[in-house]
């Protein structure tokens, strides 16, 4: 077995430097030194959830995190040690199944390997996350980052970026597309920043009026604040496709009435159960859909994408010894637009 430091936490919601156990080499992996890892609300969510399980068991959080190839395996093609990398919160599939087969690995049948919290395939062990000095995983789910940008801003691509990224693909969002976007955080500001290079024209909406210089300054052409109902009304009938990323319930009629004909409601914030008045989607022929994490093809996509047009996410990094602040600070949404932990300092 390899070892290596790395932040966990065993029946608590905050973490501690320890010692960890990662596999030997297989022939198709990759060991990456992890250099910057995103802090996502999933991590926070893990957390408390495993406090209130009382489970002992050891969990690592991360799944979004850049770094440089240090060893791969004999069968490795593709990677050479030294290589900058990404990873995101997949790290296997079932592989045969027909979502696996159309390059849809986050939609596995049999359901993805998640880069911690999950369950190995082959060896049936807790994988465990990035918040670590060093991560192995299989040559399919790493990927080629572009050197020439800041990396500590790259990692959130890998989580937040991806999943806003694939519905703006799947529709061919491009010029003559309208979009909105609604909220404005670590998913939505990665959304107004796609979009726009994309060439669509981008709304924002929003309930805090504070954020309409924010949303402009990241290429957002109008702002909406939703609580104003006359902007709202003005709003009927004029996007293509809305990108919901507020992650409490809320009412989604407001943003399926602001739908052009065959226009998209893609929910990716909230991933509960909703109200829906069918005649909201039946007049205009509109769909309501949502999306998570991506597969392998839009993930080195994206990553492509943003290196040819110089996108990343906008961060506040910090050393990772200060993880549990940033953790906490995220439970109170004190961020803009996205933590990351520089693995520099945990040796």
């Amino acid at each position: 077995m390899r070892h290596t430091m790395a932040y966990g936490a065993r029946g608590s919601s905050a973490v501690t430097a320890q010692r960890i156990e990662r596999r030997d080499l297989r022939p198709s992996d990759v060991a990456i030194e992890v250099t910057y890892c995103g802090v996502c609300h999933s991590d926070l969510h893990a957390l408390h959830d495993h406090e209130a399980s009382g489970s002992d068991e050891l969990l690592v959080p991360g799944h979004e995190f850049v770094g440089t190839v240090s060893a791969i395996g004999t069968e490795v093609v593709g990677f050479a040690v030294g290589d900058p990398v990404a990873v995101g919160n997949i790290v296997d599939s079932c592989g045969v199944c027909d979502m696996c087969r159309s390059e849809q690995q986050n939609f596995c049948r049999e359901f993805p390997t998640t880069t911690y919290g999950g369950r190995d395939r082959v060896d049936g062990s807790a994988t465990l996350g990035a918040y670590a000095h060093e991560y192995v995983a299989d040559q399919r789910f790493v990927y080629h980052r572009p050197a020439h940008l800041n990396s500590a801003a790259v990692a959130p691509l890998m989580c937040a970026g991806i999943t806003v990224w694939e519905p703006l693909s799947q529709r061919n969002v491009g010029p003559g597309t309208t979009v909105g976007v609604v909220g404005l955080g670590g998913l939505g500001h990665l959304a107004v920043k796609l979009a726009r290079a994309r060439g669509a024209s981008v709304t924002v909406f929003t309930t805090s009026p504070s954020k309409a210089n924010d949303a402009r300054a990241l290429g957002a052409d109008d702002v909406i604040v939703s609580t104003d109902e006359d902007a709202q009304s003005r709003a009927r009938g004029r996007y293509d496709l809305i990108i919901d990323t507020i992650a409490v319930e809320h009412p989604l009629k407001p943003y399926l009435d602001a739908l052009a004909l065959d226009g998209a409601l893609c929910v990716v914030g909230y991933l509960g159960e909703v109200k829906l008045d069918i005649l909201s989607v039946l007049i205009g022929r509109k769909s309501l859909t949502s999306a998570g994490s991506g597969g392998r093809l839009y993930t080195q996509e994206l990553l492509d994408f943003c290196g040819e047009n110089d996108i990343v996410a906008d961060v506040e990094v910090l050393p990772s010894s200060q993880v549990n602040t940033a953790l906490d600070r995220l439970a109170r949404n004190d961020v803009r637009y996205r933590f990351v932990i520089d693995l520099s300092d945990l040796g």
